[in-house]
């Protein structure tokens, strides 16, 4: 006969066999819901012309790239290009959904692809635009084209209005029927950087380039003043613009433009935009390149068409 204890117990057990389902039961119920998952960014192409050195573009721009990416359903990720003519390229077989264009290789992408221009930088004295520049040394005595004759001259790449066309405009100008007979030797350096510096040194007697690029090495280099005499400028130019795939999503359109426009009216903005060298960045379109299609039909040169390598 068992004992009142053993009865007890037993009941004891009994009632937690009946009890643990609903305890199971409550348990699950106060579990946290799974965390929804992130959707994930799309990858988002952005190429950058060679205007000074790769490893000082991508320094430049890569705070600009994450600050977008943090604005955007984009995960932006930067192609630096080897020249200029690549960004054409690379938008042709469709590697690049946008680009930051100089104002030459803008012009060319509007009239052979389409692309459509957003925005551009307003720097820090105020300016959205750059105008190009051809120079000399002070000591070389080059004041035209018959001190220029038998030289060496130094272009930046036949896809750039400063280091290509302003020189071919320049040389109608003063008579130069061509270039490749009257200098001793001419060729393409690559970079703006690469051509003041050319000139600089004495590796080259003339060269053309942006006054931008010319007027920041400046700052750290007053060599660039001291020794470099200003021959001629071009008209002023939309500064380098972000300008997208005439295919690409307008919503994607919209997000990225908005993200640029607005950067200056928050301090991550701000911050990145100080760095930049830029104030804020402002609207662009495709009427902002007029002074460039006017310098292109000048020298008879027609965009639509137009195909080059660098000699």
């Amino acid at each position: 006969m068992m004992s009142g204890k053993t009865v007890r117990n037993g009941i004891k057990i009994f009632a937690l066999f009946i009890l643990l389902p609903f305890v199971n039961s409550c348990s699950d119920q106060q579990k946290a819901p799974p965390e929804p998952q992130a959707t994930p960014k799309t990858q988002f192409y952005l190429g950058l012309i060679p205007e000074q050195d790769l490893f000082s573009q991508k320094e430049r721009y890569a705070p600009l790239a994450r600050y977008i990416s943090t604005k955007t359903e984009l995960n932006v990720e930067i192609k630096i290009l080897s020249r200029y003519g690549n960004i054409i390229d690379n938008f042709i077989s469709g590697q690049l959904d946008a680009a930051f264009f100089g104002s030459f290789t803008g012009a060319l992408a509007i009239r052979k692809l389409g692309v459509k221009p957003l925005a551009r930088p307003q720097w820090l004295d105020g300016t959205s635009t750059y105008y190009g520049m051809i120079f000399t040394r002070k000591d070389s005595g080059i004041k035209d084209a018959a001190g220029m004759k038998g030289k060496r001259f130094a272009f930046v790449d036949m896809a750039t209005t400063a280091g290509w066309l302003l020189p071919l405009h320049y040389f109608k100008d003063i008579g130069i029927e061509d270039y490749r007979i009257w200098f001793a030797e001419a060729y393409f350096s690559g970079t703006h950087e690469d051509t003041i510096y050319d000139v600089l040194d004495g590796k080259a007697d003339v060269g053309a380039a942006k006054n931008t690029v010319f007027y920041r090495l400046a700052k750290s280099d007053s060599r660039l003043l001291n020794e470099l005499q200003i021959l001629t400028t071009s008209p002023e130019v939309p500064a380098n613009s972000l300008a997208v795939r005439k295919d690409l999503d307008s919503s994607v359109k919209i997000k990225l433009k908005n993200a640029l426009l607005q950067m200056d009216q928050d301090e991550q903005g701000r911050q990145i935009l100080q760095k930049f060298g830029a104030k804020k960045f402002i609207e662009t379109n495709e009427k902002d390149y007029e002074p460039v299609f006017t310098y292109a039909d000048n020298v008879k040169l027609d965009l639509h068409k137009y195909d080059y390598r660098n000699n």
